[in-house]
C-alpha cells in the first residue's frame, strides 16, 4: 500500500498594515479607516481614566460631547464638608448643571435607558431638564468618546458610568483602556462621526429603525 505525505504549506504573509487600511472599503463618515500617520496619545488604564478625562470636563469653556453604550449615575470627589465627614462625592450633573449656566454646550449621546440614579440626578437639575444637557438615543450607538472644547478627546472603552469614568473606589473599577489625543485631525474625524449619528443623517438608511429604535433622530 502507497502512503502519502503531508505536504508542509508556507504560512501566508501577512499583508502589511498600510495596505490593509489602505485597501478598506470605501470611506463613509461612520464607515472609514484612515491611513497610519503619527499623532500624540496618552494612553490610559484604570482610575487614569477619571483622573484625565473628568479633571478636563468639569473645566470645559465651551462644549463637552459624549458617546457612550450604557448610561448611568457617575460621581466625582468633592471637598470634605468636615474633617470627619465622607459626604465628599456627588453625581457630575451637579457639575455639568453650573458648565450649563455658564454656557458651555453639552451633548450626551447614549445607547441604553438611563439608570435611575442617572435620572433622579437629572430630574433633580432643571437648567438640565430644559435642554442644558441634550440627550439623544440610538440604539446602534456603541463607541465611546468624550470630546472636550475641540481640542481633547478620548476614545476607550469606558462608558459614561461611575465604574467606567466616575470616582469609584480601588477593587471596585472596571478594567477599562483608551487613550488621550489633542490631536486636531483625529478629533476632527471623530466630532464628523459623532454629528453624523446625532444629526439622524444615518437614520434613513438604519435596519433598527421599525424594529428597536423608539424614536428615530431624523424625525
Amino acid at each position: 500500500m502507497r502512503g502519502t505525505r503531508s505536504e508542509i504549506v508556507a504560512p501566508k504573509s501577512a499583508t502589511p498594515l498600510a495596505d490593509l487600511l489602505a485597501g478598506a472599503s470605501e470611506p463613509t463618515v461612520t464607515d472609514f479607516a484612515a491611513p497610519l500617520r503619527a499623532i500624540g496619545v496618552g494612553l490610559l488604564a484604570g482610575r487614569a481614566h477619571y483622573e484625565i478625562v473628568m479633571h478636563r470636563v468639569l473645566r470645559a469653556r465651551c462644549s463637552v460631547w459624549i458617546a457612550t453604550a450604557n448610561l448611568k449615575e457617575l460621581l466625582v470627589e468633592g471637598p470634605r464638608r468636615s474633617a470627619r465627614s465622607r459626604e465628599r462625592f456627588g453625581s457630575v450633573l451637579t457639575h455639568l448643571d453650573e458648565l450649563a449656566g455658564a454656557g458651555v454646550e453639552l451633548r450626551l449621546l447614549h445607547a441604553g435607558q438611563p439608570s435611575r440614579a442617572f435620572r433622579r440626578s437629572f430630574d433633580a437639575c432643571p437648567r438640565l431638564v430644559r435642554g442644558g444637557l441634550e440627550l439623544r438615543q440610538c440604539p446602534r450607538v456603541h463607541f465611546k468618546t468624550v470630546i472636550v472644547d475641540g481640542e481633547l478627546c478620548y476614545l476607550g472603552s469606558a462608558n459614561w458610568t461611575g465604574a467606567g469614568l466616575g470616582a469609584k473606589g480601588e477593587g471596585r473599577r472596571n478594567f477599562e483602556i483608551g487613550f488621550v489625543s489633542e490631536d486636531e485631525d483625529l478629533i476632527d474625524q471623530v466630532q464628523a462621526m459623532y454629528e453624523a449619528v446625532w444629526s439622524g443623517s444615518q437614520c434613513g438608511g438604519c435596519k433598527l429603525r421599525d424594529d428597536g429604535c423608539e424614536a428615530p433622530l431624523d424625525l
